[in-house]
């Protein structure tokens, strides 16, 4: 068992996880997928995504087959333009490595989360446990509750080549 902040934090709220680890080295939602055996769709990545000026960053909920659609995004915050930072932006910003950001991580910081509206064909579906090497299992409906999140259209699905 893994012992963090988000672990913690979900305990304290009485919230039911599962909880699987990963190999320590970022695996990405893809391979964290085929790891434990589940569809892609169901392991869900979390990406930070800035706005121009002075505005926080949010963090984008997507289905790990997905990737975060800007323009999407942009339309639902009302924003002229929304930016994808580099990996090492998104590093500095959340004070976490990537493959390890997690909105649960984060929570206490503010961030407005927005999640897939594909979160809600699943009951349950994995993110990230705050930490390289931790995944979590949990139910929708406490994710969009903990995190006050916004659901939407925020991504569309990554083409196979």
């Amino acid at each position: 068992m893994i012992v963090n902040n988000v672990t913690r934090f979900l305990n304290a709220k009485k919230i039911s996880f599962d909880q699987f680890e990963l190999p320590e080295e970022k695996l990405g939602a893809l391979k964290t997928a085929e790891f434990l055996g589940v569809k892609p769709e169901q392991v869900f990545k979390t990406i930070v995504i800035t706005r121009s000026g002075k505005a926080k960053p949010i963090l984008a909920v997507v289905p790990g087959n997905h990737q975060a659609d800007l323009k999407l995004i942009a339309q639902i915050l009302n924003e002229k333009k929304v930016f994808l930072p580099t990996q090492a932006e998104a590093e500095k910003l959340t004070g976490l490595l990537s493959g390890g950001i997690s909105p649960f991580a984060l929570i206490n910081k503010g961030w407005p989360v927005l999640l897939a509206e594909e979160a809600k064909q699943y009951s349950k579906i994995h993110l990230s446990g705050g930490q390289r090497g931790l995944n979590i299992r949990l139910a929708v409906d406490d994710i969009m509750m903990l995190l006050n999140a916004r659901v939407g259209k925020i991504s569309t699905i990554i083409a196979e080549n």
